[in-house]
């Protein structure tokens, strides 16, 4: 650090500043100092610095089905919002394993990460639990966890209930009288939060709540598929679906294939997720996208404040969704909308 203080003709205490965003510093000065370190071949020691400052700018993140492409775009919202304020990143997937997760946790704790992201399980006891008794500056991703009383932990999601509402009084206006459903895991607030949103659909159409029209595909594309059989197999089944996510929305079109029902003339079809290839099936599917780049680097963001003010009240920032509309639901082609969504709010 002394040699590139030399070279820069700045103080070392100026080359702190700039390898460890403790103070401002011009941006002329900056940009010496991180010329005089590309010409002098200098890389910061992270261990050596971590023992000094008790941080080791690095962060952990824990999500289930990492190949899931929605966890996946958040893993890329993480990534980029941790690499923008020179933080690393260690992943570990805790399977959606109430037991597994606190493992992965104490894992992230032990190799000194600064704080943790992560998407709990439907039953996040064991690991709050940890995260608690250690003081582990965590955010919440995803899923809300109620910890009853004021919160305890930072929570960053999207807004699940009334985008939920949006697609099943889309499909009531189209004249739809039983309308399917295809939850996802029961114990998640996501689960909850859509079966309310399909109720509040119904009932703002004035249609009634028949529970043998609610399905659990816990999530997973096999668990769709046989969910949306199920419904196939009733004496009325459904003449329009809703899917929950992204994968039981391919394990519902799986078993509609199967079934010989072709969508939308037979079926009506809207999901919640949109993804890549959503607008390369035929029929294109009408989906709520949500804003997952934006959730994995509002979570850094949140995370961040909480190392900065450890001690201010935990809130949760819900983002909104966007409503894609394409031609499953039985329309016809509509113009593409974008699907960048307004910035949520704070609770």
């Amino acid at each position: 650090m002394a040699d590139v203080a030399r070279s820069a003709g700045v103080s070392v205490a100026t080359v702190s500043h700039v390898l460890n965003d403790t103070r401002p510093v011009l941006p002329h000065t900056r940009q010496a100092v991180l010329d005089a370190m590309e010409e002098l071949g200098y890389t910061p020691n992270t261990l050596a610095r971590s023992l000094v400052t008790s941080r080791t700018r690095s962060i952990g993140l824990a999500v289930s089905a990492i190949s899931n492409p929605y966890f996946t775009e958040i893993l890329q919202g993480v990534e980029a919002g941790a690499l923008e304020h020179g933080y690393g990143l260690l992943i570990a997937d805790p399977h959606d394993d109430p037991g597994h997760e606190r493992k992965v946790a104490q894992l992230l704790h032990e190799r000194r990460v600064d704080g943790m992201i992560i998407a709990p399980s439907a039953d996040p006891r064991e690991l709050l639990a940890y995260l608690d008794r250690h003081a582990v500056p965590t955010v919440l991703l995803d899923r809300v966890v109620d910890t009853g009383g004021a919160p305890r932990f930072d929570q960053v999601c999207a807004e699940s209930a009334a985008p939920t509402t949006q697609l099943v009084s889309h499909l009531a206006e189209l004249g739809h009288r039983r309308i399917g459903l295809v939850a996802g895991l029961p114990g998640l607030s996501t689960t909850a939060e859509r079966i309310t949103g399909y109720r509040h659909g119904l009932a703002a159409a004035g249609l009634p709540y028949d529970e043998r029209l609610v399905v659990h595909g816990d999530s997973q594309s096999k668990g769709a598929e046989r969910a949306t059989a199920a419904l196939l197999s009733l004496g009325a089944p459904p003449s329009a679906l809703v899917t929950a996510n992204n994968a039981m929305t391919l394990g519902a079109l799986r078993a509609l294939r199967k079934h010989g029902r072709s969508v939308p003339d037979d079926i009506a079809l809207c999901c919640f997720d949109d993804f890549a290839w959503a607008d390369l099936f035929s029929p294109r599917l009408t989906a709520i996208a949500q804003p997952s780049r934006e959730i994995g680097a509002e979570a850094v963001r949140v995370l961040l404040d909480r190392l900065t003010s450890p001690d201010r009240p935990a809130r949760t920032v819900r983002l909104d969704c966007t409503f894609v509309h394409r031609t499953s639901c039985g329309c016809a082609e509509q113009p593409v909308q974008p699907r960048t969504p307004e910035r949520g709010t704070d609770s």
